[in-house]
């Protein structure tokens, strides 16, 4: 069943204190004001120099017979409905992870030239369950990957509970679908990660750089099934109930490991030599 987000007034204001949407906090004007953001107010986070815009998406706009990503590619206009809770989370993402977005963009309009407008390439498919849903997974401790790859949840959220919260584990959320689905209080998340193996001390910002450069080499999102489902509802604080050890064990959107499903390795943070 297709998610509707509610009318603006109708958003509980609780959900803006919980993660994920806590963690966008820059922006709690745009979310939390009595008004929607202008399309001018969006334009003005840009830093200067920027060569994206958003623009309203209006029936004269997509006259000009673009595709989406070619409007993006080509003039640098990122179509965005007004009032809308799905783009304005999408406008964010655009603001603080630009140079993934332009990787998604520019391994779009590779597509499209291959299959053209109306077909849709497997490596399509990944890069826009990525766009919607995604998360890039800094994991500093190996061995919890193989707790993961079991689909051993348990395991991974609650024995090693302390790893999300000292981290050993942790998320940079990238779908705005994901921020918009997190308006509805108490709903199951679910992301779509890509992993990044770190050391210690490596920042996030050198593993979603790595996921850049893999991305725009067409080394990563080649096929949906690269992707590793991430119940984001198990990290501590993402849900109200997963404190306690029954979440766990009977949450439906812990799901177990389909016979024959493997998992590509991780891209690997190496400090001062990239990735």
């Amino acid at each position: 069943m297709r998610y509707v987000a509610p009318a603006r007034e109708a958003v509980d204001p609780v959900v803006f204190t919980h993660a994920p949407l806590s963690g966008w906090r820059e922006y709690a004007p745009w979310l939390e004001g009595p008004r929607w953001p202008s399309i001018d107010e969006l334009n003005a986070r840009w830093p200067s120099g920027t060569d994206e815009r958003f623009v309203a998406q209006t029936r004269e706009l997509l006259e000009d017979g673009l595709h989406y990503e070619e409007r993006i590619a080509t003039r640098g206009l990122i179509a965005t409905r007004e009032a809308n809770w799905h783009d304005l989370f999408n406008a964010m993402v655009w603001l603080r992870y630009p140079a993934l977005k332009r990787a998604l963009n520019r391994q779009q309009m590779a597509e499209i030239a291959q299959v053209g407008r109306r077909e849709r390439s497997r490596p399509q498919c990944a890069q826009t369950h990525f766009d919607e849903a995604g998360v890039i997974v800094i994991l500093r401790d190996p061995g919890l990957l193989e707790l993961w790859d079991r689909h051993d949840w348990h395991g991974l959220f609650w024995r090693h509970r302390t790893a999300w919260m000292d981290g050993t584990i942790a998320v940079e959320l990238f779908g705005h679908a994901l921020l918009e689905h997190a308006l509805t209080p108490g709903k199951l998340l679910v992301g779509k990660a890509l992993v990044v193996t770190a050391e210690r001390g490596a920042a996030s910002t050198e593993a979603v750089a790595c996921c850049v450069d893999a991305i725009a080499d067409a080394r990563w999102l080649r096929d949906p099934l690269e992707l590793r489902p991430l119940p984001l509802s198990g990290i501590p604080g993402w849900h109200v109930d997963n404190g306690e050890e029954a979440f766990h064990r009977n949450t439906p959107c812990y799901q177990p490991l389909r016979e024959g499903r493997r998992y590509p390795e991780p891209l690997r943070v190496v400090r001062r030599l990239g990735c």
